[in-house]
């Protein structure tokens, strides 16, 4: 295998794929359409992107992809991906044979974390915890540039937990598609956001409107800001009585608020079991990029 690493974005809507160089620069990168609900149409597309940028950078490659979900350490098949159709699937026999060579998968979370802890926010952090705050809530567990999955696969499954010191009105909680109540994920998503509005006020906004309108003074929008403020600083106070990262990188469309940064810290505190707090929670380097560049972090340089 050459110096290049290809990573993969194997999403809902679209599938991802760029070439690093040894230099960690973007050597190729291109973007097709999901064939949603098909599973061989998936694995086509994938094969011929891999072809695509192979043709242009002129070197064989490893690849590493990151997916919705995570392979079962029980079954070997795909589960809780909320791209269905990837369910029950041996993805990574079915892409090992379609490519032919070895293929390495990991969850688009851990991805995430991964990309900002090898050279985004958290490069020089020996413990990174990544964040997605987007259509879902996902975390990843990066601990000396080493993505922490478990036995089980799912560390950093930050999202299906449930949110700490519930207040009454936030108990039990909405419920989760998982099948549980009250998860980080019912309140923390963008969805999650939107509908903690429309519980409160019967306005059915979408998060972007939420922060436009607190942002022109609107105070049942800034109202549920202060609420998904505290209940982030309560959820992150959580993992770092557990673990205590030295970096924390939000990941996903709403980490692009940047009073998140701002405020959260301030609220942490009063929740950890310590006499003082350094809270280090940054905006991602490679924004949007980071889950694709994740994916081909998953093999080290020259790896056979």
């Amino acid at each position: 295998m050459s110096g290049i690493r290809i990573g993969i974005d194997l999403g809902g809507t679209k599938i991802e794929i760029i070439a690093l160089g040894a230099d960690h620069q973007v050597r190729a990168r291109h973007r097709t359409e999901t064939p949603r609900n098909d599973y061989a149409g998936t694995l086509r597309a994938i094969g011929g992107l891999v072809a695509k940028v192979e043709s242009e950078t002129g070197e064989r490659s490893t690849v590493g992809v990151g997916t919705p979900g995570s392979l079962s350490p029980f079954s070997g098949r795909m589960r809780n991906a909320n791209s269905v159709w990837l369910n029950g699937k041996r993805l990574d026999v079915d892409l090992i044979e379609v490519l032919d060579r070895p293929v390495r998968l990991a969850n688009d979370a851990d991805c995430f974390a991964l990309s900002e802890a090898v050279d985004g926010a958290g490069r020089e952090a020996h413990t990174v915890f990544g964040v997605i705050v987007g259509t879902g809530t996902g975390g990843g567990i990066v601990v000396n540039g080493r993505l922490l999955s478990g036995p089980n696969r799912i560390a950093g499954e930050w999202g299906h937990n449930p949110l700490p010191w519930p207040r009454h009105e936030e108990y039990p909680g909405p419920p989760c598609y998982c099948g549980k109540q009250g998860c980080i994920e019912t309140f923390l998503s963008g969805p999650g956001l939107a509908a903690d509005l429309l519980r409160a006020t019967g306005r059915d906004l979408t998060p972007q409107q939420i922060v436009a309108a607190a942002e022109a003074h609107d105070p049942e929008a800034e109202a549920v800001l202060k609420r998904y403020e505290d209940r982030m600083a309560r959820a992150l106070a959580g993992v770092i009585n557990l673990l205590d990262p030295e970096v924390i990188v939000l990941g996903g469309g709403l980490s692009n608020l940047d009073r998140l940064y701002r405020e959260v810290p301030k609220l942490i505190g009063r929740h950890l079991f310590s006499d003082g707090t350094r809270i280090d929670l940054r905006p991602p380097v490679h924004g949007d990029s980071s889950g694709v560049r994740g994916a081909a972090w998953l093999w080290e340089m020259n790896a056979e």
